[in-house]
């Protein structure tokens, strides 16, 4: 008799329990972002971390928690591409990492990966770090609990020449760095496809390339091209045995196109593109992740003379031809190479994408639906489709009217868990 109490007690206990863990949210306005509209008054049901149903007629469970946002707009939780979580903000100079340990850096990330999902970004693809497989770490950290961030997604390494723009570079050459601060320099095709090997071994998520000079490196030069097309046909052909993407670092217009012949992902930056390089990435359905902040904030701080100059050779070029990619529909995925501006600033990007001739719809989308199929978890995160992820941010106002609400997130919930509501 004791023993039957004991299992009905249970079963009632499993009943409350499940009941608990649905979550009923009044959406005031919910963006619809495979569609590209506006949906008012609806109801997202969350269950055990994913969305269960949405609709403007739902019931609402019995004993089911309610978040009311009937005054708010609501949007899937946003996505990042182009992100550096275990960089420093108030150091940006590759050189810094002398003065550290790999223990450093992992301490010195987790403020940055609770910076940036309290901003609304429950995703990011987070592309490369000088010092190897620290990114690896905080993703796997942020997966088991034990640390506060958004999902991520990462590449463990750069992929780079010797002396290239994933290297550090401008110190005493008779200094010979540790095994990971130059896990990823490789010069050949071969060496590129053992790297990558290496890498994949290691479980990242994707491939970051750097086809050309960079405006953080020493040495440097943004219109040159480093790579040469056979490394980076190696490169995307290596990573598909592996189920991986290959996301390309690349300013000069030449180097542009080099990756986009090879098969690349994305393009970040794209800086220098001409009107031949869109052409190709529109006819591969290549990405462009603009990173538009990005200069802005070089030239606002203070930084090494020579990173200044480099981006004051970018700059201006770099939103003109993003205004170009528009126009000739390049698709976009958003990203804003954080850790160079302010972590926890990423929303600041979408004002930038609005004024070189996106809609605001276009912009939510770019970082949403857009940074989903580049990712290539569509089926995980993005929009509101029942079975994916409960990831869901709210602000007060409407991004549609004026898209800078968008840079103070007033919700945030992950997996279906909140994390902020104010």
């Amino acid at each position: 008799m004791l023993k039957r109490f004991g299992m009905i007690a249970t079963l009632l206990l499993c009943g409350t329990l499940l009941h608990a863990q649905i979550t009923a949210i009044k959406a005031g306005r919910l963006i619809d972002t495979e569609a590209g509209t506006v949906l008012n008054n609806q109801i997202i049901l969350v269950k055990d971390g994913r969305i269960d149903a949405v609709g403007a007629n739902l019931s609402i469970p019995a004993g089911a928690s309610v978040l009311d946002l009937s005054g708010m707009t609501v949007l899937p939780g946003l996505i990042d591409c182009h992100t550096h979580l275990t960089d420093s903000y108030t150091d940006s100079d590759p050189l810094s990492e002398l003065r550290k340990t790999a223990a450093i850096d992992a301490f010195a990330s987790i403020p940055n990966a609770k910076t940036v999902l309290l901003a609304g970004f429950t995703t990011v693809r987070d592309v490369g770090t000088y010092r190897a497989l620290v990114d690896v770490a905080l993703r796997d950290a942020i997966n088991r609990g034990d640390v506060v961030g958004p999902r991520m997604y990462v590449a463990g390494a750069y992929i780079t020449i010797t002396g290239g723009a994933g290297a550090i570079t401008g110190f005493d050459p008779g200094l010979s760095l540790p095994w990971d601060l130059h896990f990823g320099e490789v010069n050949s095709p071969w060496e590129v496809r053992q790297r990558i090997r290496a890498l994949a071994n290691q479980q990242v998520d994707l491939i970051k390339v750097l086809a050309t000079g960079a405006v953080l490196t020493h040495n440097s030069n943004v219109k040159s091209t480093e790579f040469t097309p056979e490394e980076l046909s190696a490169a995307v052909d290596e990573a598909q045995h592996f189920g991986l993407r290959v996301a390309a670092h690349a300013h000069s217009a030449e180097g542009i196109k080099n990756a986009v012949r090879a098969g690349v992902a994305s393009i970040e930056h794209g800086s220098l593109a001409d009107d031949e390089a869109r052409q190709m990435m529109k006819a591969h359905g290549t990405y462009l992740v603009p990173t538009l902040e990005v200069d802005d904030c070089i030239l606002d701080a203070h930084e090494p003379p020579d990173f200044i100059e480099h981006a004051q050779l970018v700059a201006k070029e770099q939103r003109e031809n993003f205004r170009k990619a528009v126009a000739a529909g390049v698709k976009i995925a958003f990203g804003t190479d954080i850790s160079v501006c302010p972590f926890g600033t990423n929303g600041r990007e979408f004002g930038l994408m609005v004024q070189g001739g996106m809609t605001p719809m276009h912009a939510i989308q770019a970082a949403t639906v857009n940074a989903a199929d580049l990712i290539g978890v569509s089926s995980k995160i993005g929009s509101f489709k029942p079975g994916k992820y409960a990831d869901i941010v709210a602000v007060k106002g409407d991004p549609l009217q004026d898209i800078r609400v968008l840079e103070k997130v007033n919700f945030v919930m992950k997996e279906g868990r909140i994390y902020k509501q104010e």
